[in-house]
């Protein structure tokens, strides 16, 4: 029974391996099928594209030609002319051309000659012979200024050109031209735009002006066209404030300096000055108020430099300007050392030289009956002589303490047939109005400017209340 029981009994062994076997056949049979539909599909894609594969070739015959051959060598071989024959409006790269002069650019130092500059650059000192030669050149390289502006161009050392700007609307330019150099003057253009300024007075019309971006030159100009109404020494209050329109001189886009003030509006402790630039016909300019009469009159109320005693204006007191003492024979002028004097009005000189208290001493005499004195000068000015005859605003003298003086200051005194007058309050006689024949012209431009200055001033003292 136990043996005939073992004998029907099946091997666990062999049921195991051949599941194991069966499995395998499978795994078998599905790769094959995978790689078999793999290489159908490339079959058929390749029928299907033939065309593209042998597609005709774009490319001229003749190059077609060399790139089928199946040597690299062949390639190498490839003539330039294959591609212009069968485009002619191509070419080869050009090379890029070699730069045939150089450019030097000097900015003119103190002490510098065309000489100096050419032997430090090794320049060809026989070019700039030639150069100085020519008659219509010869003023305007032989002497330069400092920050003067020279461009050379030139071929080893050989002078090709030369330039030298003159001023912003001129430039001398030399050439050299078949074998010869020639001169000639170039208009450099300019654009003149207009702009307005606005101050007001919190410490002095200068720091006003600055703050307020206004350049030096032109809080001077304004100075100048107003010096016949204001003292800018004595005359100047806290809050008195000014409109101007100005010209701005701009070349290559680039800002070069402010022109002419063309119009101004001063406002002074409770009075206002207007002033007009008025070109007429004959191409006279001055300074008008609004309705036609001269700005210029025979004397200048404030006869030195204001900017230097205007450095010490005071706002704490009642008269705004440091060490000022009014004398009842004149006004007294603190100021600098050095000061420059300028004579008040067209005159001739009657006296220089010392004078008892009075130190270094010019008296110049005004027509018949109208005397002005300038005492206690550091020094007079070297042309100033006597029975010479000086214009308004010419420099006589310099600031100094020559004399019964404690310290530098100017003794300024005005006299009508020898009678002492206040030089600040003293009626001054008129310049002429404007002619006749310019007065419609004239008023129909004031009134364009007036206008210009008006809406400027409407929008300043806008803006001045929203700020407040």
């Amino acid at each position: 029974m136990e043996i005939s029981a073992l004998t029907r009994r099946k091997s666990s062994l062999k049921q195991d391996y051949k599941i194991r076997a069966t499995h395998d056949d499978k795994k078998s049979n599905r790769f094959t099928i995978f790689v078999i539909t793999i290489l159908i599909f490339i079959a058929i894609a390749s029928i299907n594209n033939k065309s593209f594969f042998n597609q005709p070739s774009d490319l001229p015959a003749g190059v077609d030609k060399q790139l089928n051959k199946n040597k690299p060598e062949s390639l190498q071989a490839l003539s330039p002319n294959i591609i212009l024959e069968e485009f002619p409006d191509s070419h080869l790269p050009l090379p890029l051309p070699e730069k045939k002069f150089e450019e030097i650019e000097f900015t003119i130092q103190s002490g510098d000659t065309l000489e100096v500059l050419f032997q430090r650059e090794n320049l060809n000192i026989g070019d700039l012979a030639l150069i100085n030669n020519i008659p219509s050149a010869k003023k305007y390289i032989k002497f330069l200024r400092p920050n003067d502006m020279v461009i050379i161009e030139h071929a080893q050392g050989n002078i090709l050109s030369l330039s030298r700007h003159l001023d912003i609307e001129n430039t001398l330019f030399i050439e050299k031209t078949d074998g010869t150099f020639k001169a000639s003057l170039i208009k450099r253009e300019v654009q003149v735009r207009k702009k307005f300024g606005y101050g007001k007075i919190e410490t002095s019309l200068f720091e006003s002006a600055i703050a307020n971006g206004l350049n030096e030159n032109l809080i001077m100009n304004l100075a100048e066209i107003l010096a016949w109404d204001i003292d800018f020494v004595f005359d100047i209050r806290i809050n008195d404030d000014f409109y101007v329109l100005y010209e701005e001189i701009w070349q290559d886009d680039k800002f070069i300096a402010n022109g002419k003030i063309i119009a101004v509006e001063f406002n002074n402790n409770g009075r206002t000055i207007q002033a007009i630039n008025y070109t007429n016909r004959d191409g006279e300019a001055n300074y008008f108020t609004p309705d036609g009469k001269s700005m210029r009159k025979a004397f200048v109320r404030a006869p030195l430099d204001f900017t230097r005693v205007s450095s010490n204006f005071n706002p704490n007191r009642k008269h705004p300007i440091l060490n000022t003492i009014r004398a009842h024979r004149g006004v007294d002028y603190a100021a600098p050392k050095g000061t420059i004097i300028k004579a008040s009005g067209d005159g001739k000189v009657i006296f220089k030289g010392v004078k008892s208290g009075y130190g270094n001493v010019i008296i110049l005499q005004h027509g018949e009956d109208i005397t002005t004195l300038y005492a206690h000068m550091s020094r007079f000015a070297a042309s100033i002589k006597k029975g010479q005859r000086v214009k308004q605003n010419q420099t006589i003298g310099f600031v100094g303490s020559s004399g019964l003086a404690t310290a530098p200051h100017l003794h300024y005194e005005y006299r009508i047939k020898g009678t002492h007058q206040n030089p600040r309050t003293v009626v001054l006689p008129q310049a002429a109005p404007i002619k006749k024949i310019f007065k419609e012209d004239f008023e129909s431009k004031s009134k364009v400017l007036m206008d210009e200055l008006r809406k400027f001033k409407e929008t300043q003292i806008y803006s001045s209340v929203v700020m407040n």
